[in-house]
């Protein structure tokens, strides 16, 4: 086996922190056909849209157990989109326990087709006790809370308001095969809260913060 040297190491290593940093950067020949961050309260093309403040921001939401969904109509020519979406998940998201505090599932679909159903977890995880999630690989796999989140110091939204660290932020992308001149983009939840004395929304709930549909090429 032939042996690589430091240098060698070192270059791969920095070509590979690169490459992981391109991952959410937009293709030069993208065109972006639909892009809403809520700041200017448009809610034109989302169904079930209601927006709420958040850390200083609007987002839209919370929801517990609903789904929305956004319409973009008259697409130019292409064969690839890209759908990109910030997904706020609020409170004591408890990933793939079950049969009562769980699965906590979150779910994205484009045009009916399956992009993300997967678990999420806010809990701690500590090594006598720990709900796990999911993501970033469909529901049925295992990780620790808080995988490939974006931001998880953000406070949470009504059962721990006061309390860093129980939002979680994820920006998820995905690209696919598309070529219709319309696509409807729908995201829900499927989460289980049993014996609560308060509501299920104030439970767990989720928002999201951004959305945005380009079309590759």
């Amino acid at each position: 086996m032939k042996r690589i040297g430091w240098y060698s190491l070192i270059f791969l290593g920095l070509i590979g922190g690169l490459t992981a940093c391109q991952e959410d950067v937009e293709p030069v020949d993208a065109v972006v056909v639909y892009e809403n961050d809520f700041s200017g309260e448009d809610l034109g093309e989302v169904r079930n849209g209601r927006l709420r403040s958040f850390d200083g921001g609007t987002v839209l939401g919370n929801y517990n157990n609903e789904e929305i969904a956004v319409q973009v109509d008259n697409l130019p020519s292409h064969k690839m989109l890209k759908v990109t979406v910030d997904v706020l998940l609020h409170d004591s998201w408890d990933g793939n326990a079950g049969p009562a505090g769980g699965p906590d599932i979150w779910y994205l679909k484009v045009d009916g087709q399956a992009l993300v159903n997967a678990t999420f977890s806010n809990q701690p995880c500590l090594s006598t006790w720990c709900l796990s999630q999911s993501y970033p690989d469909p529901y049925g796999r295992h990780h620790d809370p808080k995988t490939d989140a974006l931001e998880t110091e953000l406070p949470g939204l009504c059962q721990y308001a006061d309390s860093i660290g129980w939002t979680t932020k994820y920006r998820i992308s995905k690209i696919i095969r598309h070529q219709e001149g319309q696509v409807t983009l729908v995201c829900g939840d499927k989460t289980v809260q049993q014996h609560l004395n308060s509501s299920q929304i104030c439970d767990e709930s989720w928002s999201l913060s951004k959305i945005k549909v380009s079309l590759v090429e």
